[in-house]
């Protein structure tokens, strides 16, 4: 199937495997992206050298177009985009909205730039920097999320813009698929869909508290790190909210050594990246520290697997997915269901009058 989006990026599908914190490794992408997707590392989670290690392991397990995720905020984003520069990564996606500079530097090199936005005016300005694309994330989607359903947002944003945009929040089939297509779109991003696969390194304990989750134990909370964080519903969740501020700094502080040890960042970067991530929100010295140290919460589950200890991203999706196939029965299923689809509607098109 041919859209703006694969035309763009190189691939056989309109699907895309987005860049989740610990899921998203060379594994991951890889499969994702032998599959016919575009596969994207997650890197906010790496070191730089563990960067460019895990761009030459996903490069060695693929001849396919994979992308790079980065958080545009983080103190050393100018050297991840010179690995991606230097490695000739295809595709450089963005959490949040990146520099005009930033942009150019990546375009120049020949860099397609797919920034995340969750609103249209961000959809706006990133295009009229010079950005590719967009991946439009609507509330139903997992990790930090915003107020408007898809559905609502999506055809704002295919109205505003004139670059491919790709939607994301809610799927996890080929309806969706179609769905998103009709509205504009030129194909769709699936997080949790892809955490729940058989090519994810994700614990097996853990997928198999996603898969028994349903829809009404997918929530959204502040208690993380002051921002909306869409997770499944937890005990560890639990006692976050109901933590006094002194428990909750003292959480904090513990945390946030150990991600310090474990990505070689100082204190001072640390709470620079924390209070980068405020968006102007007025938050507590132990959410500040909490959004420094949120990579933290994640690999507690998505690498360790305890699940009392950290938390777990999560779009509404979870509560509709009960199997774990691998990226290519996937997206093979995804693209049949669609195909499908499109065959369904064309004959109800052609049984009505006139």
């Amino acid at each position: 199937m041919e859209t703006a989006l694969t035309r763009l990026v190189g691939v056989r599908h309109p699907v895309v495997q987005t860049g989740m914190g610990w899921v998203a490794g060379p594994r991951l992408v890889s499969a994702a992206a032998n599959a016919g997707a575009l596969g994207i590392l997650a890197s906010a989670t790496m070191t730089l050298d563990h960067l460019r290690e895990a761009v030459r392991d996903v490069r060695s397990r693929t001849d396919a177009p994979f992308g790079v995720n980065l958080r545009a905020d983080a103190g050393d984003a100018g050297e991840r985009v010179r690995i991606i520069v230097d490695e000739g990564v295809r595709v450089a996606s963005f959490a949040l909205a990146p520099s005009r500079e930033l942009i150019a530097e990546l375009k120049e090199a020949g860099v397609v730039v797919v920034p995340s936005v969750g609103a249209r005016r961000h959809a706006e300005k990133v295009a009229a920097w010079g950005a590719d694309a967009v991946i439009v994330q609507g509330g139903e989607g997992g990790g930090h999320t915003g107020e408007v359903a898809t559905t609502v947002l999506l055809p704002q944003v295919v109205d505003a813009v004139d670059i491919p945009v790709v939607a994301a929040g809610g799927f996890h089939d080929g309806r969706g698929l179609v769905a998103a297509l009709a509205y504009g779109a030129a194909g769709i991003a699936m997080g949790t869909r892809f955490l729940l696969t058989s090519d994810s390194t994700v614990p097996a304990a853990v997928k198999a508290k996603y898969l028994a989750a349903t829809v009404r134990d997918v929530t959204v909370t502040t208690a993380v790190d002051g921002l909306p964080h869409r997770m499944l519903r937890t005990d560890f969740v639990d006692s976050l909210e109901r933590s006094g501020r002194a428990r909750a700094l003292a959480q904090a502080v513990r945390r946030a050594a150990g991600f310090r040890r474990l990505s070689g960042l100082s204190w001072s970067r640390m709470v620079r990246d924390g209070l980068a991530m405020k968006h102007g929100k007025e938050l507590t010295w132990s959410q500040v520290l909490l959004a420094a140290n949120t990579p933290m919460l994640l690999k507690s589950s998505m690498v360790d697997g305890r699940t009392d200890l950290g938390v777990m991203a999560s779009g509404q999706v979870a509560g509709l997915i009960d199997d774990l196939p691998s990226c290519k029965e996937l997206v093979d299923r995804v693209m049949a269901e669609a195909r499908e689809t499109l065959g369904a509607l064309a004959v109800v098109d052609a049984s009505m009058p006139g």
